[in-house]
């Protein structure tokens, strides 16, 4: 037991000790004692110390990576096991952003460290957008849309074979074209009749002759029976491609560094000028063709594209578009083999809006449309312009959302 001498001896002391801690990684260790040898040099100095060692708090550094909305989402849920492993490997905190933000945010506490991460994330998005999962985020279109005639044309085709007369109802049909149909039937039409059904129907509705033969039944339940005969068909209004929308496709793209992309189109418009011979350029659409299979068992319904005075000019143009985007790094290997086939797509069952409860294969029996409308004359239209097109993102006239506008020549020179 101590003297009561000896604990006069003895100073007590209680302190807090902040610790700093360098923004560089690991130059910290051995520049500051630590709470052992601390105690071990106050013992032999008679002194006892209580109390602990408070870190100073961390500083932290922030680095943004940028990336499509579309990607960033796709990483988050379906790459997360990647993204993780980045954070446990290199001790790093990867924050994705609320909404459609386009960047993500790694955050640590080196420049090295965020640096490397950073690294390993640049790595992850081009692994991720090769994968046939992951959506095309623009494409690169010829807009038709622009063109009023050709628009007041779809809007009759759509309606003729819907069975919608009514102007409002053409509006609604062009607001709510994804929308999805009911797969409840009144009652069963046989697939192979069902085309007939539907043609026969049209024809009913034009014949205004009270002399033609006995009444029939109402207009109401002849579309009923319209209806029933066009979902039996695989044919409901969500396939019919938007009127406001109409377009040439020239190339799908999956888009994550827009730097990229004004570096690609800056040089775009004189080359493209030159590839026209600075003359304009125009199409004629005639009639209607099926991309693959059947029209029994169509998957995409289009209108050919004739280019007035020979295609070659408006092919090298395409090409050259082509060749910029794959030069910037931004096509896909596989869409940069692609042959181009100009087509303007009326109808494409991929679209089509489905429930839980929808089994219905991806075609539709397109033979009775093209019955009706297989000679069609859509017309001649100047081609005006390029646009590299946002999918799914509209602008107030309804047509795809510009991110870049290339022009063509209106005039000869």
């Amino acid at each position: 037991m101590e003297s009561s001498a000896n604990r006069k001896k003895t100073k007590i002391v209680t302190t807090t000790v902040w610790r700093p801690v360098s923004t560089q990684a690991n130059s910290s260790e051995g520049n500051y004692m630590s709470l052992n040898d601390l105690n071990e040099i106050a013992r032999r100095l008679g002194f006892r110390i209580e109390g602990a060692l408070k870190p100073r708090p961390k500083r932290h550094l922030n680095l943004r990576c940028m990336a499509a909305a579309p990607m960033i989402r796709f990483i988050r849920e379906k790459e997360n096991s990647t993204w993780k492993k980045i954070e446990e490997e290199i001790g790093v905190k990867i924050i994705f952003p609320p909404g459609k933000k386009e960047y993500i945010t790694i955050e640590g506490i080196s420049a090295e460290c965020v640096t490397t991460a950073s690294e390993k994330f640049q790595i992850l998005i081009k692994e991720v957008i090769k994968s046939p999962a992951l959506n095309y985020t623009h494409f690169v279109s010829l807009p038709l849309a622009i063109h009023p005639q050709l628009v007041e044309k779809l809007f009759h085709f759509q309606n003729s074979i819907l069975g919608i007369s009514s102007k409002n109802e053409v509006t609604c049909l062009d607001d709510d074209n994804n929308q999805d149909t009911s797969d409840e039937e009144s009652r069963e039409i046989p697939s192979d009749r069902a085309h007939v059904v539907a043609v026969n129907l049209k024809a009913e509705e034009g014949n205004k002759n009270p002399k033609a033969g006995p009444p029939r039944a109402s207009k109401s339940s002849k579309l009923d029976e319209k209806t029933t005969a066009l979902s039996a068909l695989g044919i409901d209004k969500s396939i019919f491609i938007k009127p406001k929308t109409f377009h040439l496709t020239v190339l799908m793209l999956k888009l994550y560094n827009k730097d990229l992309v004004d570096v690609a189109a800056n040089s775009l418009s004189s080359k493209i000028m030159h590839a026209l011979d600075g003359q304009p350029v125009a199409v004629r659409l005639k009639g209607l063709d099926c991309m693959r299979g059947s029209f029994a068992k169509a998957r995409v319904l289009y209108a050919p594209v004739e280019v007035i005075g020979g295609e070659d000019r408006l092919l090298r143009a395409c090409q050259v578009i082509i060749d910029a985007f794959t030069e910037a790094g931004l096509v896909l290997e596989k869409d940069a083999r692609q042959k181009l086939k100009l087509h303007a797509t009326v109808m494409n069952a991929s679209h089509r809006k489905r429930n839980k409860y929808s089994r219905r294969a991806d075609t539709f029996d397109a033979r009775g449309i093209v019955e009706q409308f297989g000679s069609e004359e859509w017309g001649e239209y100047l081609i005006r312009e390029a646009h590299l097109s946002r999918r799914f993102v509209y602008d107030e006239n309804g047509y795809y959302q510009c991110r870049v506008s290339i022009p063509f020549p209106e005039k000869s020179e």
